[in-house]
């Protein structure tokens, strides 16, 4: 394909006011999934507290492992669905036109999740339910969406860093979550007491507490839906989609300071005639949109699976629910989440973005889920011989950088290669699909790792009662090591499936070409080609 020049302008673009803008307005639906995600422990916390209470109040209420099984399940089956819609809405009718439609329902789902109807256990439980769902759609649609129109508006140079400050919006989503719910709890504990509580009724206040925890993620939402609605389209999308080129030359001078008199009018380039999931389709993009989705899925097992142990492994550090009143345990909870993103998510956050167009993408990949590796076997090994009982500070380092190495490494570049490696007009709906593929991973880990990690066993030497009663499952100590075993598979599969998308300009993937020498030497060694003598690069 003839190289469009308003592209190539957009390529070489300096750094400009209106790329650091674009990441706040692209982030906040990450800002926003991560708030939802990191703030439901809390809340069903609370929720267990008022609504599965006993009656003589002599025992904490509990939610069901089977309860927060589904209201975390029914997010995630709800940002499946819209990652696929919305992604293919993206391709079909334009970024920008269904960017404020995504927003809008993470906005009203927030605030419907909050108010969840009625005060009876089936009905407050199920209207939560529906409305997460719809949130889980919302925020689905905010991924493909988001990751696309930054990586067309960025340029050459910066572009994965640009895209993976996007993504590091998790990490204020995660402390904001945090932040809001040890504000709530406080203000609603009036500094609740260290000591056991002699009853443990909770007062009729707490229902209005985690109700706020939720609506309050509707307030940065809001905040850049004007910037949404008034952003033009891509220029690449304008141009090569839509075959629009003066108005995309207008808009890019318009944003970028790319002065009009400086590039002539480009013919619009042919369309290709093969559509999705053809045969054509397939021969050029169908290796990389299959290393893009099993790498996503891998990873969202490990990394979501990670966030749901935090309340079983740091057992020690929390103390039993039958220590503190409602709104303590929910405060510690919130506590510890905000300590790990302070210390390990948030720092691999950006240390992804200073390093993501200096390394990689390949190689940080490879790196992370290696690392990760390491980590989860030196804790899952030993778990049940040592760290179940030396809770110290080596344990939380290890677990402290399984989080780092996840977000300076796969965490972040699978969101961020489907967004550089596809054609325009297949770019969203390939994001989209990739990351619908991830979030099946990720239920398989927030659901089925949550069952499995439960002891094989019940363990009458556990402090706590809430831990005798839990269900059996092939313990904690198997179920990290296969998470280790899942993040090898994820290295290997990188190295094999996953090109390297640095310092291309987005329109050398739209003839499907190779885009390193690895693909070339395998499909070389097949044919015995006389490449196959050449040396195979290291990653």
């Amino acid at each position: 394909m003839a190289r469009l020049q308003v592209l190539s302008a957009l390529d070489t673009a300096r750094t400009q006011y209106y790329h650091f803008k674009a990441i706040i307005i692209a982030g906040m639906g990450l800002f926003t999934d991560a708030y939802d995600l990191f703030c439901i422990g809390p809340v069903m916390i609370l929720i267990g507290r008022i609504y599965y209470a006993d009656e003589d109040g002599l025992k904490p209420g509990l939610t069901p492992p089977e309860m927060m099984s589904t209201v975390v399940a029914i997010a995630l089956l709800g940002t499946v669905v819209g990652q696929l819609i919305f992604g293919w809405l993206g391709d079909h009718m334009g970024r920008r036109k269904v960017y404020g439609l995504s927003l809008l329902m993470m906005v009203s789902s927030s605030i419907g999740s909050g108010f969840s109807i009625c005060r009876t256990r089936p009905c407050v439980l199920t209207s939560l339910c529906f409305f997460r769902f719809w949130l889980g759609v919302g925020i689905g649609g905010d991924y493909p969406l988001s990751a696309t129109i930054m990586s067309e508006f960025a340029n050459k140079r910066t572009r994965g860093s640009f895209i993976a400050a996007v993504f590091s919006m998790q990490g204020f989503g995660i402390l904001a979550s945090s932040a809001v719910t040890l504000i709530v709890t406080t203000a609603f504990g009036h500094g609740p007491s260290h000591s056991r509580p002699s009853n443990y009724k909770t007062p009729d206040e707490a229902d209005l507490a985690w109700r706020l925890i939720l609506m309050f993620g509707a307030v940065p939402a809001v905040l850049t839906y004007y910037w949404r609605m008034t952003m033009p389209e891509t220029a690449r999308y304008t141009a090569l989609v839509e075959q629009n080129i003066p108005q995309a030359v207008k808009d890019m001078e318009k944003l970028l300071d790319i002065s009009l008199h400086q590039i002539s009018e480009d013919t619009p380039p042919r369309a290709p005639t093969y559509v999705l999931f053809s045969k054509e389709f397939l021969r050029r993009h169908g290796r990389n949109l299959f290393g893009c989705a099993a790498s996503w899925f891998l990873v969202d097992i490990v990394f979501y699976c990670s966030n749901l142990f935090q309340s079983k492994i740091y057992h020690s550090k929390i103390g039993c629910p039958e220590y503190y009143n409602a709104y303590r345990e929910a405060f510690l909870v919130a506590k510890l989440q905000a300590i790990i993103a302070a210390c390990s998510t948030i720092p691999g956050y950006w240390a992804s973005v200073f390093l993501i167009d200096r390394i990689g993408r390949v190689k940080i990949q490879m790196m992370g889920f290696f690392a990760m590796s390491l980590c989860l076997f030196a804790l899952g090994i030993p778990y049940y011989n040592y760290w179940r009982k030396h809770t110290n500070g080596w344990f939380f380092i290890l677990y402290g950088l399984t989080f780092f190495f996840s977000n300076l490494g796969p965490n972040t570049t699978t969101f961020i290669v489907p967004a550089e490696l596809f054609p325009a007009r297949f770019r969203s709906t390939c994001h989209g699909l990739s990351g619908a593929i991830g979030k099946v991973g990720a239920i398989i880990g927030s659901v089925g790792f949550l069952w499995a990690s439960h002891a094989s066993k019940t363990r009458e030497d556990d402090e706590c009662a809430v831990v005798k009663r839990s269900s059996k499952g092939i313990g904690m100590e198997n179920s990290l090591v296969i998470l280790g075993v899942i993040c090898v598979l994820g290295c290997v599969l990188t190295f094999f499936f996953i090109p390297e998308t640095n310092g291309r300009s987005l329109e050398d993937n739209e003839n499907g070409e190779e885009t390193d020498e690895r693909p070339m030497i395998r499909r070389s060694l097949t044919h015995g080609s006389a490449v196959s003598h050449q040396p195979i690069p290291i990653p």
